[in-house]
């Protein structure tokens, strides 16, 4: 499959490029109006004029405005980057504009500062007197989530601004790292999206042989990838202790808005399932292999009897828009959009990041989606994925710049769906029970991968964070809590080659969020409990499901999921999502 026939995105839709004079025009008009909202709003020797909840409600819509601006201009500068790491002009376009917007936030720490100290009766009142400021209270409510936890306005500028040379500094340079390694294969030097594509390959030596050159390729820049995840993991556990949060997945617990016990009972109730998930799957695929146990990158191998053809990239959107339409004819129309115009970067090449992403922009733009589109049916699942996200994204945005974005637990629930629906639809095409194995077990593999594997990453992260606390982490350690978590995870039926000890540093949500991982089981769990009351006729499914994904972060999970009856805080919520995944490998065994 030949990179010239399949579409990049163009985000002239944002600027013509990154010498587009609009952009300086939008960065002054993105000064002067921060300096307004600070003369405005800024606390004065009268007090806070955000006491007065018909200036809060203006104050928000003038917030609005300026989130919207900036937002614009880091999403170009981000997207711009994505495809481009080794382009020097554009990493220092990228770098110019996180200065800039950065200058700006730090301006403007003072409102979320002083709405956190806003005392409740004046948000009641107001939420009573002004409909159009009792819209804006999820956002409100959020934002004094963090009262417990923030720092003096001095302290919150400076946090803001050294962010440029910390944190986004070091993953800067783990993306260029990473995306600069050339993976040695057959002669020729490939790149990360490249080797990792060849470990689902049907041939068991090429397999073999990108397995190795994979850990060849992440051994020889391991001295870095250990020194950004040490800086990071320091550099976390001191915001972490001057915030006072309690433990190191507070923080993230915190901003997608779900209870510490919901999240270990999600984690407890997934590893008391590995050795009837993963353990028992993986068995029973070594069988069908005619081995003992199964190499590590044989996990993700075909079966014999599997269709391994290539699936052409117009095929592929034909898939995943029949699958979308069968459900709702709005959600495929959203999707078709992706497809006529040019939201969607899809080849695998030098340069780009790796991975795939849906970024949501802003309300006044659209989202763009990544791909590295490599033929494969998981391909095909990862496209469904993240057009889930896009589509999520295009409803929630009537929301506007604030109530739009939605927390991760939530976020996953499109993307998930959109794959669930995916494979229903090549299920059903199925017509020998060969077809219909290779299908479930492909099924199985990703939900494994996004179950278990997940919270295998989740559990090393974990380890390293708390282990970080009493010093440097070497890479001989970090592999060793990798192995560990890994052997855990996948059971005796797969054999772990020492070879796959420096994997954990191509992960690179370690780096760029922290225990954002435990979120796609969260999203793989919720949508299985949502698929089932689908699959039982729940009256007027689609349109309560479309009603979900438009209130974007307006709404919490709780309330999200109750006009579907399922409450995520019944220990009962994770073991019916996970009793699907079990079901599917019944089948597997019953075929």
């Amino acid at each position: 499959m030949t990179n010239a026939a399949l579409p990049s995105w163009d985000l002239t839709d944002f600027y013509e490029g990154s010498e587009d004079p609009k952009i300086e025009q939008d960065l002054t008009t993105a000064r002067q109006l921060v300096e307004t909202f600070v003369q405005s709003y800024q606390f004065q020797s009268t007090g806070s004029p955000l006491k007065n909840p018909a200036t809060l409600l203006q104050s928000i819509k003038d917030y609005e405005v300026l989130e919207d601006l900036m937002g614009k201009l880091m999403s170009f500068a981000f997207l711009n980057s994505a495809t481009q790491l080794h382009n020097t002009n554009a990493q220092q376009f990228l770098q110019h504009i996180q200065e800039q917007v950065t200058a700006l936030a730090a301006k403007l720490v003072f409102y979320n500062l002083d709405i956190a100290k806003l005392d409740e009766s004046i948000l009641v009142q107001g939420f009573t007197d002004l409909p159009d400021l009792n819209r804006y209270q999820s956002w409100l409510n959020n934002i004094r989530l963090y009262k417990d936890h923030q720092l003096s306005e001095d302290q919150e500028k400076l946090v803001i601004e050294k962010s440029i040379t910390g944190r986004a500094a070091w993953n800067r340079l783990y993306d260029e790292t990473l995306a600069g390694i050339k993976f040695t294969w057959k002669g020729e030097k490939i790149g990360i999206s490249e080797i990792v594509d060849k470990l689902s390959d049907k041939d068991e030596s090429i397999r073999a042989e990108a397995a190795h050159s994979m850990a060849e390729g992440l051994q020889s820049h391991l001295s870095i990838f250990t020194m950004v995840t040490n800086i990071l993991a320091k550099d976390k556990e001191i915001d972490d202790r001057w915030r006072r949060y309690s433990h190191p997945v507070a923080a993230r617990n915190l901003a997608n808005q779900v209870e510490d016990e919901v999240v270990e009972a999600l984690t407890t109730a997934v590893k008391g399932s590995y050795a009837n998930l993963s353990h028992r799957y993986y068995a029973l695929k070594a069988k069908w292999l005619g081995k003992d146990k199964l190499e590590y990158w044989d996990r993700n191998a075909p079966l014999p009897t599997a269709d391994d053809r290539l699936i052409a990239w117009g095929e592929a959107k034909d898939i995943v828009h029949k699958a979308y339409h069968h459900f709702n004819p709005e959600m495929a129309e959203i999707g078709q959009r992706f497809f006529d115009n040019a939201w969607i970067d899809v080849p695998a090449k030098p340069g780009k990041r790796s991975g795939a992403f849906a970024h949501p922009t802003v309300p006044s733009v659209h989202p763009y989606l990544m791909l590295n589109y490599q033929g494969r049916l998981r391909d095909v699942m990862t496209l469904a994925h993240e057009l889930g996200h896009g589509v999520h994204q295009v409803l929630a945005s009537s929301q506007g710049p604030l109530l739009a974005d939605t927390p991760l637990t939530i976020a996953e629930t499109a993307s998930v769906f959109g794959e669930m629906l995916t494979f229903q639809s090549l299920l059903q095409q199925c017509t020998t029970n060969d077809q219909k194995r290779s299908m479930i077990a492909a099924k199985v593999e990703d939900m494994l991968n996004t179950v278990v594997r997940q919270i295998a990453f989740f559990e090393f992260e974990k380890q390293v964070h708390i282990r970080r606390r009493d010093g440097e982490l070497s890479a001989d350690e970090l592999g060793q809590i990798w192995m560990q978590t890994q052997r855990e995870a996948l059971g005796d039926a797969v054999k772990l080659d020492e070879c796959i000890t420096p994997y954990w540093a191509y992960i690179s949500h370690f780096i760029h969020a922290p225990f954002y991982v435990y979120a796609y089981a969260f999203g793989d769990c919720l949508v299985n409990s949502l698929y089932a009351v689908y699959q039982q006729g729940h009256p007027g499914f689609a349109e309560k499901y479309l009603t979900l994904l438009r209130a974007g972060g307006s709404k919490r999970y709780p309330e999200l999921l109750a006009p579907f009856g399922l409450d995520a805080k019944d220990p009962a919520f994770w073991d019916r999502g996970l009793q699907m995944i079990s079901g599917m490998i019944d089948q597997l065994e019953e075929l």
